[in-house]
């Protein structure tokens, strides 16, 4: 059941381990009750993502993900015909030696539904949550063809006609901004950019989900990422690797950021070689000193 206020909807995310900020909770409440798609833009690893997972077990429903890369087209996405089960079908035909007319091998037991026709399947007794994932992937041409769906919740299949969906699906598009979106795709959706956390949104993340590990541990490792985003890096680390750094470093037994540790387990928060030079060695040992200080940075920590 659609959470009926903005209040209970984020207090039943954070039930399951989803920190948001009000502003995407409100996103998020209004997507549900205007029945828009959610439209997430940002940097890699910040929870894009994770919000549809969390919302298909909120509502108790499938979770229908579409992976978008360079080159997708209608077969990979909407549908394709199954041509070997047709030409079974055909040969079975002219082997009967009977008269009659060719079967129509156009008809919807012959159709290999992909994740788009999943999601507005007319036999669903209850609405999916249909993820589509980096977006900025794919190229215009796809972009064009979720018009249609994200519209009027339809898709026309040529050899079938127009097959709408009874009950329409929850929609999450994400994007990493490789690329600009067309304001037509944009128009059909409600916006919200997901930013890197502050320290005590991170921190609140990181005790949800690395529960194990030690609470000075945590507070060190989420001021060291917040601090090691001020550097001139080529790619920022997200919170999916701050959780990463969390769960190996309480996985080695630590309660605290060791300098040498830090040093030998960059490559699980950074992922690029040029990075990981920058930040080893003095830099490390520098940040890894302020994160012990880390309230003099003027971190709260709110224990």
């Amino acid at each position: 059941m659609i959470p009926q206020t903005i209040p209970e909807l984020e207090r039943q995310l954070a039930a399951r381990n989803y920190v948001a900020d009000r502003g995407l909770v409100t996103a998020v409440f209004l997507a549900l009750k205007l029945n828009k798609p959610l439209f997430l833009e940002g940097e890699a690893g910040v929870g894009k993502t994770e919000i549809a997972k969390v919302l298909a077990a909120l509502l108790e429903t499938e979770l229908i993900r579409l992976q978008c890369y360079e080159g997708l087209d209608i077969n990979h996405a909407v549908y394709e015909w199954n041509y070997a089960r047709q030409l079974l079908e055909l040969r079975a035909h002219d082997a009967d030696g009977t008269p009659h007319a060719h079967p129509n091998i156009f008809s919807a037991e012959f159709l290999i539904k992909r994740p788009l026709l999943q999601a507005i399947e007319e036999s669903r007794d209850q609405a999916p949550v249909l993820l589509i994932d980096e977006v900025d992937r794919s190229d215009t041409e796809f972009e064009a063809y979720l018009l249609e769906l994200l519209s009027d919740w339809q898709i026309t299949i040529p050899e079938l006609g127009t097959l709408k969906a009874v009950h329409p699906p929850v929609v999450v598009i994400t994007s990493n901004r490789t690329r600009e979106l067309h304001d037509a795709l944009k128009r059909r959706c409600l916006y919200y950019w997901i930013d890197y956390p502050n320290f005590n949104k991170e921190l609140a993340i990181v005790r949800a989900k690395v529960p194990h590990a030690h609470a000075q541990l945590a507070e060190q490792v989420v001021a060291f990422i917040q601090e090691l985003r001020t550097r001139d890096l080529y790619k920022m680390p997200g919170v999916a690797e701050t959780l990463d750094w969390a769960s190996a470093l309480a996985a080695l037994d630590q309660s605290a950021l060791d300098e040498q540790l830090v040093n030998e387990t960059l490559g699980v928060i950074l992922k690029y070689q040029d990075d990981v030079e920058q930040i080893r060695g003095g830099v490390a040992t520098e940040l890894t000193t302020r994160a012990k200080n880390y309230q003099e940075l003027g971190y709260v920590s709110g224990r």
